[in-house]
C-alpha cells in the first residue's frame, strides 16, 4: 500500500538524524532544495525563536485549495496581523464554555464505545475522529452536526479523504503542477471531496451571516477602547466572533471567516483524535499507569460517573495531564513541519543559509535522552512539577513554540483532558497489541498504519 512509502521516508529522516546529527542537526538536499534537519533542544530554538523566519516552506501551498490562507498556510503580514486578530478568541476563561460540548459528545461516544463492548476489540480512531469532529463543528460553527449519530457521515470521510491526498502528493513530485494532479483520480476525489466540505461551510456561514447582520452589536463593543469585550461573548462559537470581526471591519471578508473556520476545523479535529488514541493505547499497555488515573479520578468524582465536568474540575487532574503529556511525547501529533528562510541566520556554529527548507522533527526531539532519559519508555512522571525543573524550554513542544505556536493548544488540552475523563470514568481499556507491533504511519498528523485494537471493559 502507498503508505509505506511515507513509512520508508520517515525512518530514513530519523536513521539519518542518528547517523550523523551528534549536534542536532544536519544539511543535505531535499528534492534539489538545500534542507537542513533540527532534532536537538538548542537547535530547534534557534528555528523556532526566529521572528523573520516564520513562514512556512512552499510545500503547505498544497493545503491551500482546502484552508486558503488561514492561520496554518499565511506568511508574513497576514499572519501577524490574523494572529493578533484572534489570539482573544482563544482566551481561558471563553474556552471554558466549550466544556459542556466536550462532555456532552463524549457520552455520545460512550454510548457507541457501550454498544460494542462485547466485541473483542474496538479500532478506536474512527470513533474518535467522529467525535472530535462533531466537537469541532458545535464550538467551531454553533451547529450540531450529529456526525456520531450517522448525520452528515460524507463530509467526514470528505476530510479524511482531503488529509490522506495532501499527504499522498507532497511525497511525489510529478504531481506538484496543478494541471497534473487534477487529471489523476485522487485529484479528481480530492477536488469533489474539496466542493463537499466548502459548500456545507458556505450554507452554514451564510445562515449565520443573514442572522448576525439583524443584531445589534453596540451592547459588545467598547467605543472607548475601540476593542471588541470578549468577556461579554461568553458561549458564542468561533464562527459567529469570526461574523463580528467581518461586520465591524470589511477588511475581514467571508473569504477571510470561511478560511480560518475552514482552518480551526482542520486543525482542531483529527489533531486531538489522535491525541486521545494514543493515550488510551498507552494506558490500556501500562495498567499500573490507568490505575493511577482511575484513582486521581475517583477522587475527584466518587462513584458519580456522569457528574459534570468545569475548568475548577479539570485543573484537579493534574497526573491525567501528565499522562497526555507523555503521550504527546511519545507520539506527537504533528511529527515535524517545515520553514523556509527569508533570512540567513546562525544555528549553533553552523550559519543556515536563505531559501533553506528548515525540517523540525519533533518526533526526534522528544526523544533525546540527554533531555528525556530511558525516552522509549512511557513515563508520566516526566511532567511532574519537579521533574521539569531545568528542562530546556525547546525540548518538548508537541504545539510547536515561539511566535508561530499552536493558536489551539489550550482549547486542544481542554478537550482532551474532558473527553478522556468521561470515558475512564466508565471503563477498564486493554491495548491488545504492544508498542513494537503498532506501525506508525506518519500522515500530517501521526497514524496507525493498522487498527489500534482495544478492549473496553464497564467499571
Amino acid at each position: 500500500m502507498y503508505f509505506f512509502q511515507h513509512i520508508a521516508f520517515f525512518q530514513t529522516l530519523i536513521g539519518l538524524c542518528h547517523l550523523y546529527g551528534k549536534d542536532g542537526l544536519f544539511g543535505g538536499h531535499l528534492l534539489f532544495k538545500p534542507a537542513v534537519i533540527f532534532f536537538k533542544a538548542q537547535a530547534v530554538e534557534a528555528v523556532l525563536s526566529n521572528t523573520e523566519n516564520i513562514d512556512k516552506s512552499r510545500e503547505y501551498r498544497f493545503m491551500r485549495p482546502w484552508l486558503g490562507t488561514g492561520l496554518i498556510t499565511s506568511q508574513g503580514t497576514k499572519w501577524r496581523k490574523m494572529r493578533r486578530l484572534l489570539t482573544p478568541a482563544f482566551h481561558f476563561s471563553i474556552l471554558g464554555d466549550c466544556i459542556p460540548v466536550f462532555q456532552e459528545q463524549a457520552n455520545v461516544l460512550i454510548s457507541k464505545i457501550k454498544s460494542r463492548i462485547q466485541e473483542p476489540w474496538v479500532d478506536i480512531v474512527p470513533l474518535l475522529s467522529l467525535c472530535t469532529l462533531d466537537i469541532i463543528c458545535q464550538t467551531a460553527m454553533g451547529v450540531p452536526m450529529n456526525i456520531q449519530k450517522g448525520e452528515n457521515c460524507d463530509y467526514s470521510n470528505a476530510i479524511l479523504e482531503i488529509d490522506q491526498a495532501i499527504m499522498y502528493r507532497l511525497l511525489r513530485p510529478w504531481l506538484y503542477p496543478d494541471i497534473i494532479f487534477n487529471l489523476t483520480t485522487i485529484g479528481k476525489k480530492f477536488n469533489s471531496n474539496l466542493r463537499l466540505v466548502h459548500e456545507l461551510n458556505k450554507k452554514v456561514l451564510k445562515q449565520k451571516m443573514d442572522k448576525k447582520t439583524n443584531e445589534n452589536y453596540n451592547s459588545s463593543f467598547d467605543n472607548k477602547s475601540n476593542k471588541y469585550s470578549f468577556e461579554k461573548k461568553m458561549r458564542k462559537p468561533f464562527l459567529e466572533l469570526l461574523l463580528e470581526y467581518h461586520l465591524k471591519d470589511p477588511s475581514f471578508t467571508g473569504k477571510d471567516v470561511r478560511e480560518e473556520v475552514d482552518t480551526f476545523m482542520a486543525a482542531g479535529h483529527d489533531t486531538t483524535a489522535a491525541t486521545i488514541s494514543w493515550a488510551l493505547y498507552c494506558l490500556g499497555i501500562y495498567p499500573e499507569v490507568q490505575r493511577q488515573v482511575h484513582e486521581e479520578l475517583d477522587a475527584i468524582f466518587g462513584n458519580e460517573k456522569n457528574e459534570n465536568i468545569s475548568r475548577e474540575v479539570l485543573a484537579k487532574m493534574k497526573f491525567l495531564e501528565c499522562v497526555i503529556k507523555e503521550t504527546l511525547r511519545l507520539y506527537p501529533v504533528i511529527p515535524l513541519i517545515a520553514r523556509e528562510t527569508n533570512h540567513a541566520f546562525k544555528a549553533l556554529n553552523y550559519t543556515v543559509r536563505k531559501g533553506t527548507l528548515c525540517i523540525i522533527l519533533f518526533w526526534e526531539l522528544h526523544r533525546d535522552p540527554a533531555i528525556f532519559p530511558d525516552p522509549e519508555k512511557f513515563n508520566p512522571e516526566r511532567f511532574l512539577p519537579g521533574n521539569c525543573t531545568g528542562r530546556h524550554p525547546y525540548a518538548y513542544a508537541p504545539f510547536s513554540a515561539g511566535p508561530r505556536n499552536c493558536i489551539g493548544q489550550k482549547f486542544a488540552m481542554m478537550e482532551t483532558k474532558t473527553v478522556l475523563a468521561c470515558i475512564l470514568r466508565h471503563f477498564r481499556v486493554k491495548s491488545l497489541d504492544p508498542r513494537d507491533k503498532v506501525l506508525i504511519f506518519p500522515n500530517i498528523t501521526i497514524r496507525n498504519a493498522h487498527p489500534l485494537r482495544l478492549s473496553f471493559e464497564c467499571r
